[in-house]
Protein backbone atom coordinates (compact mmCIF):
# COMPACT_ATOMS: atom_id res chain seq x y z
CA UNK A 1 0.00 0.00 0.00
CA UNK A 2 1.33 3.48 -1.14
CA UNK A 3 1.66 5.73 2.10
CA UNK A 4 -0.63 9.34 2.04
CA UNK A 5 1.94 11.42 1.53
CA UNK A 6 3.88 9.60 -0.93
CA UNK A 7 0.25 9.36 -2.68
CA UNK A 8 0.29 13.17 -3.07
CA UNK A 9 3.90 13.62 -3.76
CA UNK A 10 3.00 11.57 -6.99
CA UNK A 11 0.10 12.51 -7.68
CA UNK A 12 0.83 16.66 -7.55
CA UNK A 13 2.90 18.21 -10.09
CA UNK A 14 6.38 19.54 -9.92
CA UNK A 15 4.45 23.31 -10.13
CA UNK A 16 1.77 22.40 -7.55
CA UNK A 17 -0.80 23.20 -9.62
CA UNK A 18 -2.86 20.77 -8.09
CA UNK A 19 -2.35 22.06 -4.72
CA UNK A 20 -3.34 25.72 -6.24
CA UNK A 21 -6.48 24.26 -7.47
CA UNK A 22 -7.58 23.15 -4.08
CA UNK A 23 -6.74 26.41 -2.87
CA UNK A 24 -8.70 28.16 -5.28
CA UNK A 25 -11.52 25.71 -4.57
CA UNK A 26 -11.55 26.62 -0.87
CA UNK A 27 -11.89 30.45 -1.60
CA UNK A 28 -14.36 29.88 -4.20
CA UNK A 29 -16.38 27.93 -2.16
CA UNK A 30 -15.68 30.41 1.30
CA UNK A 31 -16.65 33.54 -1.35
CA UNK A 32 -19.92 31.96 -2.21
CA UNK A 33 -20.96 30.69 1.45
CA UNK A 34 -20.20 34.37 2.21
CA UNK A 35 -22.49 35.68 -0.28
CA UNK A 36 -24.96 33.57 0.26
CA UNK A 37 -24.88 33.87 4.22
CA UNK A 38 -24.83 38.03 3.75
CA UNK A 39 -27.24 38.58 1.23
CA UNK A 40 -29.81 41.55 1.29
CA UNK A 41 -33.31 39.62 2.52
CA UNK A 42 -36.31 41.76 0.98
CA UNK A 43 -38.23 43.32 3.80
CA UNK A 44 -41.76 42.17 3.45
CA UNK A 45 -43.68 45.00 5.50
CA UNK A 46 -47.05 43.81 7.01
CA UNK A 47 -50.24 45.20 6.42
CA UNK A 48 -51.48 48.19 7.83
CA UNK A 49 -53.86 48.00 10.34
CA UNK A 50 -56.91 49.94 10.90
CA UNK A 51 -58.63 50.97 13.54
CA UNK A 52 -61.71 48.67 13.44
CA UNK A 53 -59.12 45.98 12.49
CA UNK A 54 -57.21 46.32 15.67
CA UNK A 55 -60.88 47.14 17.78
CA UNK A 56 -61.80 43.66 16.34
CA UNK A 57 -58.32 41.73 17.91
CA UNK A 58 -58.75 43.51 20.97
CA UNK A 59 -61.95 42.33 20.97
CA UNK A 60 -60.95 38.83 20.40
CA UNK A 61 -58.55 39.30 23.08
CA UNK A 62 -60.84 40.70 25.93
CA UNK A 63 -63.18 37.90 25.34
CA UNK A 64 -60.09 34.98 25.78
CA UNK A 65 -59.27 36.77 28.74
CA UNK A 66 -62.77 36.51 30.61
CA UNK A 67 -62.65 32.91 29.11
CA UNK A 68 -59.68 32.29 31.26
CA UNK A 69 -60.53 34.57 34.22
CA UNK A 70 -63.78 32.17 34.54
CA UNK A 71 -62.00 29.04 34.45
CA UNK A 72 -59.21 30.62 37.02
CA UNK A 73 -62.46 31.16 39.35
CA UNK A 74 -64.10 27.99 38.72
CA UNK A 75 -60.67 26.39 39.35
CA UNK A 76 -60.57 27.99 42.87
CA UNK A 77 -57.47 30.22 42.18
CA UNK A 78 -59.41 33.45 42.84
CA UNK A 79 -61.91 34.69 45.37
CA UNK A 80 -65.13 36.28 44.94
CA UNK A 81 -64.02 40.02 44.72
CA UNK A 82 -61.14 39.57 43.08
CA UNK A 83 -63.16 37.64 40.00
CA UNK A 84 -66.41 40.37 40.52
CA UNK A 85 -64.07 43.64 40.46
CA UNK A 86 -62.10 41.66 37.33
CA UNK A 87 -64.50 40.33 35.27
CA UNK A 88 -66.31 43.93 36.07
CA UNK A 89 -63.16 45.98 34.42
CA UNK A 90 -62.87 43.62 31.46
CA UNK A 91 -66.38 43.82 30.60
CA UNK A 92 -66.95 47.41 30.70
CA UNK A 93 -63.28 47.66 28.53
CA UNK A 94 -65.36 44.79 26.00
CA UNK A 95 -68.19 47.37 26.05
CA UNK A 96 -66.42 50.54 24.94
CA UNK A 97 -64.51 48.41 22.12
CA UNK A 98 -67.75 47.01 21.12
CA UNK A 99 -69.53 50.69 21.39
CA UNK A 100 -66.34 52.37 19.22
CA UNK A 101 -66.99 49.06 16.89
CA UNK A 102 -70.18 49.68 16.10
CA UNK A 103 -69.65 53.96 15.89
CA UNK A 104 -67.04 52.95 13.13
CA UNK A 105 -69.20 50.43 11.36
CA UNK A 106 -71.97 52.95 11.19
CA UNK A 107 -69.64 55.39 9.61
CA UNK A 108 -68.37 53.26 6.93
CA UNK A 109 -71.86 52.30 6.09
CA UNK A 110 -73.41 55.83 5.43
CA UNK A 111 -74.69 56.68 2.30
CA UNK A 112 -73.19 59.72 0.74
CA UNK A 113 -75.52 62.32 -1.26
CA UNK A 114 -74.25 62.75 -4.60
CA UNK A 115 -75.23 65.62 -6.62
CA UNK A 116 -78.22 65.15 -8.82
CA UNK A 117 -77.66 65.09 -11.94
CA UNK A 118 -78.65 68.24 -13.83
CA UNK A 119 -80.10 67.70 -17.56
CA UNK A 120 -79.73 71.65 -18.73
CA UNK A 121 -75.90 71.12 -17.73
CA UNK A 122 -76.04 74.06 -14.99
CA UNK A 123 -74.28 72.18 -12.66
CA UNK A 124 -75.51 71.24 -8.90
CA UNK A 125 -77.78 73.48 -6.94
CA UNK A 126 -76.22 75.39 -3.87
Amino acid sequence: MISLALYLQMSSGPDGSDMTFVWFGCALFAAALMVYVFRPVPVVSAEEKTRLMYLYERKEQIYENLRDLNFEYKAGKLGDGDFNSMRDSMEQEAAGVLAEIDQLERAASRTYAYPRNDPAGKGADA
